[in-house]
């Protein structure tokens, strides 16, 4: 998480919070774009761009944390927000989304350790569904988690894959 946040945080300085612009059904499509390259050169096994699969896992990290930061955010939330601002917020999402994370593993017993990469990647493409069924019913859900729990799903299933994959 130290290295997505690291990364955001720079992007933050680069880019300001252009991406307070962004809908949620966009940010959605974000993520599902880096889920299906995941999943493209998983199958291939050839990559055409010189990006490895890590950096797509960094970037469905830090787009779950813009999408949690903007579910939570209403017309008075500024469009440009100081970098100590982003950086209190993207800690505040991360730890919400690291105690559901030990929870979880408390009670599946941390069978992640025992997936392969490739079903992590199918499970966030799985949620991206979930996620987009919810957002075309308009947010409204009879039985299910709602869009943040998808997306804090997603945020720690691409951990898991980043610490599989080595990087740590």
């Amino acid at each position: 998480m130290a290295i997505c946040k690291t990364l955001f945080l720079k992007k933050t300085h680069d880019y300001g919070t252009a991406w307070r612009i962004l809908r949620p059904e966009s940010i959605t499509d974000q993520v599902f774009i880096k889920a299906q390259r995941i999943r493209t050169l998983e199958d291939k096994k050839v990559a055409r761009v010189d990006e490895d699969v890590t950096g797509e896992y960094i970037g469905i990290i830090n787009y779950c944390i813009i999408a949690m930061m903007q579910l939570e955010s209403d017309s008075a939330t500024p469009m440009e927000l100081s970098e100590d601002k982003v950086s209190q917020w993207y800690d505040d999402k991360a730890r919400e989304t690291k105690v559901l994370m030990f929870a979880k593993n408390h009670d599946y017993g941390e069978a992640w350790r025992d997936m392969r990469v490739s079903s992590l990647t199918d499970l966030i493409l799985m949620k991206l569904l979930r996620v987009k069924q919810i957002e075309d019913n308009k947010g409204l859900t009879l039985a299910s988690e709602g869009i943040a729990a998808n997306f804090q799903d997603m945020l720690n299933y691409s951990v898991f894959a980043l610490i599989k994959l080595g990087l740590q």
